[in-house]
């Protein structure tokens, strides 16, 4: 299997320094490129052409969240994930509604930091609860979509669990089902309904009504 290329976005060269020791030592993980501004952040993913980019918010000039809009803008299928030192719920949400895949605080450990950005590589990563609430307040003043869904009622009972915030292995287990089976349905509902992430998708399940 090819590495994952990644590209790290901080203002910080000892920040950048320590992304890059926990990264480079998996052969998993390839550091394609380091930005400093978020304008290097753009500039950097149109030559370098990233898998994830590792974008920090508070950055000078064009921040970690203007420079995720744009990037996602003119490449959607780069994953983005904000790393900062905060856990300001407010920031991490609009991270989300700018096109971020996750966030990670950079203090956790370095087996659970890696893990998770595995994971947002392989769109395997759960929202957690606490943005899962705030995802459907947003939402909640949208009228309920009146197309007929694609999806059949095994994809909707994923759906529904993914919009509660659960991961493959809590759907498998939940459905008693194995978790390669959970992967291939998230596939298919992506492709079906021409979406690109667990944010996506957990909006998708409250316009259709199948979350309270």
């Amino acid at each position: 299997m090819q590495p994952i290329r990644i590209l790290i976005a901080d203002d910080h060269r000892h920040a950048r320094e320590g992304m890059r020791e926990l990264l480079e030592p998996e052969p998993s993980f390839e550091v394609v490129a380091e930005a400093q501004t978020g304008q290097e952040a753009l500039e950097h993913t149109a030559v370098y052409m990233p898998d994830v980019i590792l974008m920090d918010i508070n950055m000078p000039g064009m921040s970690g969240l203007e420079a995720t809009r744009q990037i996602k803008n003119n490449y959607p299928y780069v994953k983005i994930i904000m790393v900062t030192v905060s856990d300001d719920i407010t920031d991490l949400f609009e991270a989300i509604k700018q096109g971020a895949q996750g966030y990670l605080l950079k203090n956790i450990t370095p087996g659970a930091w890696l893990e998770y950005v595995r994971a947002v590589a392989l769109d395997e990563a759960p929202l957690t609860r606490e943005l899962a609430v705030q995802l459907l307040k947003e939402f909640s003043t949208r009228p309920p979509a009146s197309e007929r869904s694609p999806l059949t009622p095994r994809e909707q009972e994923i759906l529904e669990q993914v919009a509660k915030g659960k991961s493959n292995r809590d759907i498998s287990t939940e459905l008693v089902i194995s978790e390669h089976t959970v992967k291939n349905h998230l596939k298919n509902i992506m492709q079906k309904l021409h979406l690109d992430n667990r944010v996506q998708l957990t909006r998708y399940a409250y316009d259709q009504g199948w979350v309270k």
